[in-house]
């Protein structure tokens, strides 16, 4: 299985195979139907108290340790692991402007 990291922004590609949005507020200025989303995985995506918390402090470390704890504690991730098994190649997309500082590599690290 093949994982990319992509922002939404970023223009849609034949290679993005299985595309996820792993935010979970949908990103502004675009329409659902212009995103080309294959799953909106809010469910698996840091909980607003910790994104709210990131964005004041921006400590990624700590932030990363504390999602890490949600997705373990989160009935839905492991039903989303499996759901990714079926797909040879998956793009994960978020809105953030920083990818590396964002939840996608520590969703990433969880899923590999």
């Amino acid at each position: 299985m093949k994982i990319y990291l992509k922002r939404v922004y970023e223009e849609r590609s034949h290679e993005d195979g299985f595309r996820v949005l792993a935010d979970r507020l949908w990103p502004r200025g675009i329409k659902k139907e212009n995103l080309g989303l294959n799953l909106w995985a809010k469910e698996i995506a840091p909980s607003t108290e910790l994104r709210k918390r990131y964005h004041q402090d921006g400590n990624f470390e700590a932030f990363s340790k504390d999602y890490i704890e949600e997705l373990n504690h989160n009935s839905s991730f492991l039903a989303f692991c499996e759901m990714l098994k079926a797909h040879k190649v998956i793009t994960l997309l978020t809105a953030s402007k920083n990818i590396e500082k964002s939840a996608l590599p520590v969703l990433l690290s969880q899923i590999a």
